[in-house]
């Protein structure tokens, strides 16, 4: 007796019935027919500016080439302002974490030449002196511009080395010597059995 059971129904295995589960974008077979994309026209394009206006932080000066430049490349993207304002945001926070660090690593290399045995301690402020003369003896104005704006004017082996050069310049003293004794014959002094 083949009796069936009451109860749902299965589908049979040859019927196409689509699953209906869906499956993943990724995972999904490759043969199958590709979507089209979507025509829905309703989605707004983000606005973009002819010009952008950027809010930039007190006090930082802003490079009008940079500036030129960035606004280019948003304008290509098709940035709209507030998503090109938040991308200029990151960039200063970027040099702002720049510019901290190198006045971190300038505070360092300045302890540093405090510490250092033979520039600083108590001595230290005499060495500088003959360090800066040797810079003014040799070092043009735009080295000075130099080792100040990138402060390299702390570092401890630059102050090494113009304090080295400083004390090769320094003037010489006099050295006593011991007076002259009696003027010998240098035929005498070759010879002295001659004599």
């Amino acid at each position: 007796m083949d009796e069936m059971q009451a109860g749902p129904t299965s589908t049979p295995v040859n019927d196409a019935v689509e699953p209906t589960t869906t499956e993943s974008l990724i995972a999904a077979p490759t043969d199958t027919a590709t979507e089209q994309p979507s025509t829905d026209t309703t989605a707004e394009a983000p606005a973009v500016p002819e010009a952008y206006d950027f809010a930039m932080p007190e006090g930082m000066e802003i490079d009008q080439g940079a500036l030129e430049e960035f606004s280019s490349v948003a304008k290509e993207l098709k940035l709209d302002q507030g998503t090109a304002q938040k991308v200029a945001d990151i960039a200063i926070k970027m040099i702002g974490r720049q510019q901290e660090a190198h006045v971190e690593l300038v505070n360092s290399w300045t302890e540093s030449t405090r510490a250092d045995k033979e520039l600083g301690g108590d001595m230290l402020q005499e060495n500088l002196a003959v360090a800066k003369k040797a810079l003014d003896a040799f070092g043009t104005p735009e080295l000075k511009d130099v080792l100040n704006m990138t402060g390299l004017g702390n570092h401890p082996e630059v102050i090494r080395a113009f304090y080295k050069a400083g004390k090769a310049i320094s003037e010489d003293r006099f050295i006593p010597g011991a007076p002259k004794g009696v003027e010998m014959d240098p035929a005498k002094r070759l010879f002295p059995s001659m004599a």
